[in-house]
C-alpha cells in the first residue's frame, strides 16, 4: 500500500508544473486524496483535496484558482496541475490519504503519506 509522487522540478516564476500521485495496492474509490506541501521549519499546509466518489474539491485560499487537483479514469493516479507559479509555492510536495472521504486539509488525520517531490520555483 503506498503512494508515490512523481513530476516535480524547478520552474521560472509563472510557470506551471503537474506533480502525480500513484496509488498503489488499494483502491481510492471510497477514499479522498490530498496533497500537502512543506517548507524546511515550517508544519505541513494542506493544498488541495479531492473526494473520489464525487470528484469534489477543495483548495486553500492561498491556491485556489491557481492549481487544480484531479484523478484519471482508472482512479490509480492523482494530479496537482500548478499555474502561475511563485517563489512562494517551493516546497516539497506530498500526497495522501486519511482513509476516508472525507474533503478535509489536515495533516493530524492522515493515515498513509507519499515520500514527496521536490517543487522550487526560481528564476
Amino acid at each position: 500500500v503506498q503512494l508515490v509522487e512523481s513530476g516535480g522540478g524547478l520552474v521560472q516564476p509563472g510557470g506551471s508544473l503537474r506533480p502525480s500521485c500513484d496509488v498503489s495496492g488499494f483502491s481510492f474509490d471510497d477514499y479522498a486524496i490530498a496533497w500537502f506541501r512543506q517548507v524546511p521549519e515550517k508544519e505541513r499546509e494542506g493544498v488541495a483535496v479531492i473526494s473520489s466518489s464525487d470528484s469534489v474539491t477543495e483548495y486553500a485560499d492561498s491556491v485556489k484558482g491557481r492549481f487544480t487537483i484531479s484523478f484519471d479514469d482508472t482512479k490509480t493516479t492523482v494530479y496537482l496541475q500548478m499555474k502561475s507559479l511563485k517563489p512562494e509555492d517551493t516546497a516539497v510536495y506530498y500526497c495522501a490519504t486519511e482513509y476516508a472521504d472525507v474533503l478535509r486539509l489536515d495533516p493530524t488525520d492522515i493515515g498513509l503519506w507519499g515520500q514527496g517531490t521536490q517543487v522550487t520555483v526560481s528564476s
